[in-house]
């Protein structure tokens, strides 16, 4: 598995976030101001060589946006795996690959997602607890109701984990570059 940052052209991702958020106008809300992440299985894709750069999505089978909220929270906006490749931890894969890269920078990772069977469970096996709802939030952001696994969502769970402490790491620089006066 490889994992690329996506600096150009994400809305060439579409098709894979709105797995996650299917309503366009809210991935627009945070894709131009979030970054975007790209997961390739290796052992499935075929040679650099042989492809070319349009072929580049044919291979995803994960995408992941986060965006810095402020005061040491870095959020997971979309979390999307390829549904063929759903099952095989591309987005457990992610979710830790999101967490190393980060751990220096933020002190919490948080998400928030829909009071589903099918995603609070997984995030709260991959380490999250839930922190905070914000109610009827999926009937007043969307114009059209979004079910999953039958179920009507309405309320957004917000779920956080502690990567690292923030405060730390930073007064750790911050005595580094006092010794160094």
């Amino acid at each position: 598995m490889k994992i690329y940052l996506i600096e150009e052209d994400k809305r060439k991702y579409l098709p894979l976030l709105l797995l996650a958020d299917e309503q366009e106008s809210m991935i627009d809300r945070y894709l131009d101001r979030g970054t975007l992440y790209v997961l390739e299985d290796e052992d499935e894709k075929a040679s650099d060589a042989a492809r070319d750069e349009e072929d580049r999505t044919e291979n995803v089978k994960a995408v992941c946006v986060v965006t810095d909220e402020g005061e040491g929270v870095l959020e997971v906006k979309n979390l999307a795996v390829e549904p063929k490749s759903q099952r095989k931890g591309y987005g457990r894969a992610m979710l830790h690959f999101i967490k190393e890269m980060y751990r220096d920078f933020f002190s919490i990772l948080q998400v928030g997602t829909g009071d589903s069977p099918l995603t609070i469970p997984f995030y709260e096996k991959c380490g999250f607890r839930r922190f905070h709802v914000i109610k009827n939030f999926f009937i007043d952001n969307y114009d059209h109701p979004i079910y999953e696994d039958g179920k009507q969502l309405v309320d957004m769970i917000i779920l956080r984990q502690k990567i690292q402490n923030y405060d730390t790491v930073h007064s750790r620089y911050e005595k580094l570059e006092q010794k160094s006066e």
